[in-house]
């Protein structure tokens, strides 16, 4: 029996793969005699788990030998503070603000530092990008923070912002915790990347953080010794006891994305060719409709989280209803925006979009 396909914005969907064998591990991995959540932390069968997730990981994301990879706790919310705690030196930063999460990062860090807003989309419903070249930096902030996929909102920088080209020599800070390992980072252009592994790494727990070298050892005094990222680092994320079976399958889903091929590509090549399939399939579904529409800019569109309304909204009810009959599960909009949102995160296979698209097809057949 096919399982339901679950549109969650997360915690959201995991390859089938990585449950089965998380499942057939639960009670003795590799013969240990203990489940990975039995395991200290600090023994050579969990040790062993870490090592190869990190190696995996960073082989996957091509992350560059001077970056630190960090697995922390507290997800992107405490990020928002644990980011100018470390690198804000208690002076000042710079916000891009293009939805409902930048907008709660610059808000947090006011607690530890002053704020500029260099731009901001809200003016327009977050609906667009501010082009880079009309940001109005400050002169020497102490980073530049944006949102690269705002998972509320749909918006999604296709191409990170080069700060050095706009007379800037601030670290880029990006929170990319709904689109991290969907697409290449350009990491010439980052500082420190962020993100929750709920979305498209693994299970709610674990908080990948990757750092360039050069940005620790600048905590403020009041920044906790388990949020110093030098701390961290120093101690190979376990400086206190790290979420170890969120890891794990953080793990599991790393050896999954190296299996993964598509036209002769590999691993997070193969599954940008993948996501973008599965995005041109849904958003050309909704375009091509006059009973569905998209606010965002064609050009900004998240391949990640693909809201979407019904210009009839008394009928809301109605298509979600008849969507889960259908096995499509967790379509509703984040309620501060209303309507549908559809993720479809590098575990959700084309042939979840496409039963979406027959049913959003048959639903406004049999509504007209």
């Amino acid at each position: 029996m096919t399982r339901p396909y679950n549109f969650s914005a997360g915690p959201a969907i995991l390859p089938e793969e990585v449950l089965q064998q998380a499942a057939s591990e639960m009670l003795d991995w590799h013969g240990s005699g203990m489940g990975v959540m039995e395991m200290s932390h600090r023994g050579k069968e969990f040790i062993s788990i870490y090592q190869q997730t990190e190696a995996d990981l960073r082989e996957l994301l091509a992350v560059p030998a001077h970056f630190k990879i960090l697995f922390m706790q507290g997800g992107g919310l405490a990020e928002n503070a644990i980011v100018p705690l470390n690198l804000s030196r208690g002076v000042s930063a710079d916000f891009v603000v293009t939805g409902s999460w930048s907008q709660k990062s610059q808000k947090e860090a006011r607690r530890y530092c002053s704020v500029n807003i260099a731009a901001s989309n809200e003016a327009d419903g977050h609906t667009s990008l501010p082009e880079p070249a009309q940001w109005k930096l400050s002169a020497k902030p102490s980073y530049v923070h944006i949102c690269s996929n705002e998972t509320i909102h749909g918006v999604e920088f296709h191409e990170l912002p080069d700060l050095k080209a706009l007379g800037c020599d601030a670290p880029l800070v990006i929170d990319f915790s709904s689109h991290v390992a969907s697409r290449p980072v350009d990491w010439s252009r980052v500082g420190l990347a962020f993100g929750g592994a709920q979305k498209n790494l693994g299970p709610a727990g674990v908080t990948l953080v990757v750092v360039r070298e050069d940005l620790l050892g600048h905590a403020l005094p009041a920044c906790p010794s388990a949020f110093d990222y030098k701390i961290v680092a120093d101690n190979q994320s376990m400086y206190n006891t790290p979420p170890t079976y969120s890891i794990y399958i953080a793990g599991l889903t790393f050896a999954w994305l190296k299996r993964q091929t598509e036209n002769g590509l590999t691993g997070i090549a193969a599954m940008e060719q993948r996501n973008l399939a599965k995005a041109r399939l849904l958003y050309g579904a909704i375009d091509s409709s006059a009973f569905y529409f998209n606010k965002v800019a064609p050009h900004c569109r998240s391949r990640m989280n693909v809201p979407f309304f019904l210009r009839d909204e008394s009928r809301n009810d109605a298509f979600l209803a008849g969507a889960a009959s259908h096995g499509l599960l967790q379509l509703k909009g984040h309620k501060s925006v209303g309507g549908m949102r559809a993720s479809i995160y590098n575990a959700m296979p084309i042939e979840g979009v496409q039963a979406l698209v027959a049913y959003m097809r048959e639903f406004e057949r049999t509504q007209s």
